[in-house]
Formats: C-alpha cells, sequence, structure tokens
C-alpha cells in the first residue's frame, strides 16, 4: 500500500512546526537570560557612571584649590623678587622698610610651601595628588563605563536577531545572534568583575 503524500505534506509539516518550537523555547531562554544579565550590567553602569561623576566633581574642586594657591604663591614670589630688587637701590633709610616687607613675604612663601604636619609634602602638592589620583580615578571608571556601553550594544543586537529567528524559524540567525551575545557577556564580566579589558576597536565605532 502506497503512502498517502497528504500524510507526508502533513509529517513534514509537524516535523518543522517541532523544529521552530524547539527554536522558539531556546530564544525565549536566550532572551531572559541576556535581558536579566543587561538589567545587571545596567545597574552597575549607572553606579559607575556617579563613581565618574564624583570623581570629575573632586578632581575639578582640587584642581581648582591647587591653581588657586600656585597663583597666589607665584605671586608672592614675584613680589618677593622685586622688593629686592628695590631694595639694592633704595637709600639707606628706606631699607628698613623694605626689610620688613621682604620679611613679610619670605615668612609668606614659606607658609605656602610648608610642609604639613606629619608629612613631607605641602598642603599644595597634596592637592595636585589628589586631584591627579581623581584624574586616574575617573579614567578607570570611565574604561568600565564603556565596557558596559558595549555590552548594552552588543546584547541589543543579539536580541533583535534572536527576535528574528524566532519569526523566521531560521536557526543559522539563532548562531548568529550568539556572536554579538557572547562579546556582550564577556564585556559584561569584564565591567562586573573590574577587569581591565578596554577593546578599542570594538568601541570606537560607538564613541
Amino acid at each position: 500500500m502506497s503512502a498517502d503524500p497528504m500524510d507526508l505534506v502533513q509529517a513534514d509539516e509537524e516535523e518543522r512546526d517541532g523544529r521552530k518550537a524547539r527554536l522558539n523555547v531556546w530564544v525565549a531562554v536566550s532572551v531572559a537570560l541576556l535581558a536579566t544579565f543587561l538589567a545587571i550590567c545596567n545597574v552597575k553602569g549607572g553606579n559607575v557612571a556617579q563613581g565618574m561623576q564624583e570623581a570629575q566633581k573632586q578632581s575639578i574642586d582640587h584642581w581648582g584649590w591647587y591653581q588657586a594657591k600656585k597663583t597666589r604663591l607665584e605671586l608672592y614670589q614675584a613680589t618677593l623678587a622685586q622688593l629686592r630688587l628695590a631694595s639694592l637701590s633704595a637709600p639707606p633709610a628706606a631699607r628698613a622698610g623694605y626689610a620688613e616687607q621682604i620679611r613679610k613675604y619670605e615668612e609668606k612663601v614659606a607658609e605656602q610651601t610648608a610642609p604639613m604636619p606629619g608629612s613631607s609634602e605641602s598642603e599644595m602638592e597634596q592637592k595636585q595628588k589628589d586631584a591627579a589620583a581623581q584624574d586616574a580615578l575617573y579614567l578607570k571608571l570611565n574604561d568600565r563605563d564603556d565596557q558596559f556601553d558595549l555590552t548594552e550594544a552588543m546584547i541589543s543586537l543579539a536580541i533583535a536577531l534572536l527576535a528574528l529567528a524566532s519569526l523566521t524559524g531560521k536557526r543559522w540567525l539563532f548562531a548568529l545572534a550568539m556572536v554579538p551575545a557572547a562579546v556582550g557577556v564577556v564585556m559584561g564580566l569584564c565591567g562586573l568583575l573590574g577587569i581591565p579589558f578596554h577593546p578599542d576597536a570594538l568601541t570606537r565605532p560607538f564613541t
């Protein structure tokens, strides 16, 4: 007895439907996992962005204080140099007054450059180091922020490809979606764990 062609067609359709159903299950699981991971990265990325803002604020404050202090010191030093030169040609009666002013400005210069208690550095030198440290922290956090930005871009692309795979039932689209998904997960883990991996070649198109 020959097989009914309609039965073969129906069996083929059922097989295709079964493959598509299994693919949709994999798509749903992948989207759920990727969306959850992306949500975690977004929360951490927000914290990193806040850290960047605070580091930038601290850097601006430290550099502003340092520049003001440095300008004041340079003004005192310039005035002291002028007083010393003027005293050389001053009449004897005026030299005592110059000497007094020179002493006052020497004290001001010494006050600006004096080391802090328990330290060999002046307050101005310490502020300069603090500002440089905040700049370094900002750059470090900016690298992590780039990692989270790339994570968001790659996982969003992967989810879009997964949606297409679900609509079309094409397994190769699912496989293709796994490429940006893997990149996004790796970069997200680097951001979460603080691993200093910054692929400039990948991030440059997004900056």
